[in-house]
């Protein structure tokens, strides 16, 4: 039997935490390490504990991102989901750009914030599904009378084929070994893939591949 996630959850509602807290526990089997909702606690939490992940609300009294810069200006490398209120295309654009692994809404199911969680542990890219949209827009240059399907199109077969990895959040290394092909080569797709699509990092490609998918797997079933 595997490992259960373990997680912290930082946030200023108690009410929000323990309810979360429960779901989690009683529903899905995840462990809850701990539960705080202030700044200095959070970051001796996650340090002492090592948790797999840190759920964390965006809007506290010190933000979240805030907290987020604090903790990997200490050595804590401990992937982040928010876990928020907040639609904002502004807060979540801030939110990746700080690096968080996941963004979250609190008015999603419970069943999709679980399922959710699980997959962010597993290393995934996970956005809220209202939110997924707005972030490829924000992330896409703007060049006049471009859809974003145009942008797919650059993409050869073999870098679509990559740009479904990453959205899975594999490594360079587990993509290669899938594709049965070299680091270097798996580097040099990224490269170009980061490159045609006008994103700047892995996390940006992946959000993108999520929010394609249908798409991408349309292309590869014409091709099969």
């Amino acid at each position: 039997m595997s490992e259960p996630i373990k997680v912290v959850l930082i946030d200023d509602h108690g009410l929000c935490r323990r309810g979360l807290a429960e779901l989690l526990e009683a529903r899905a089997g995840i462990r809850v390490l701990g539960t705080t909702g202030k700044p200095d606690e959070a970051i001796d939490l996650v340090r002492e504990s090592r948790p797999d992940l840190a759920i964390m609300d965006l809007r506290m009294p010190t933000d979240g991102l805030t907290l987020l810069t604090r903790m990997r200006a200490e050595g804590i490398d401990t992937p982040v989901v928010v876990l928020t209120m907040s639609d904002s295309r502004e807060d979540l654009a801030r939110a990746f750009r700080a690096g968080v692994r996941g963004y979250l809404l609190k008015d999603m199911d419970p069943d999709e914030v679980i399922d959710a969680i699980r997959r962010t542990a597993r290393g995934e890219v996970v956005v809220a599904p209202m939110m997924a949209a707005k972030l490829v827009d924000l992330l896409m240059p703007a060049q006049q009378g471009t859809t974003r399907a145009d942008y797919l199109k650059q993409l050869t077969e073999r870098e679509r084929e990559i740009l479904q990895h990453l959205s899975s959040g594999k490594s360079n290394k587990a993509i290669a070994l899938a594709l049965h092909i070299s680091h270097d080569t798996v580097k040099l797709h990224v490269r170009h893939i980061l490159s045609k699509l006008g994103l700047s990092s892995r996390v940006e490609a992946a959000v993108f591949a999520v929010e394609h998918r249908a798409e991408m797997a349309s292309k590869a079933a014409q091709r099969a």
